[in-house]
């Protein structure tokens, strides 16, 4: 499941990097829940909660069907 969701995150990496952030998976849980670390601009962004719910777990959840929730640490 690690594979999908690098594979998935590479595809939500270019609009983050354009906006000076980036993402880094940290940790896919066998329960579904996938950690990961917001980085650059996106890191201290007030809008990063947004870009965490609606964004890459959105995607998330479309690519790889065993993501139950995206979570940030």
């Amino acid at each position: 499941m690690r594979e999908q969701v690098e594979k998935a995150l590479d595809k939500i990496r270019p609009a983050l990097q354009r906006d000076g952030g980036d993402v880094e998976l940290v940790e896919v849980g066998d329960d579904g829940i996938v950690k990961v670390r917001l980085t650059g601009a996106c890191g201290g962004c007030p809008m990063s909660t947004i870009t965490l719910k609606q964004g890459i777990e959105k995607v998330l959840m479309q690519e790889v069907s065993s993501v139950k929730e995206v979570v940030a640490v």
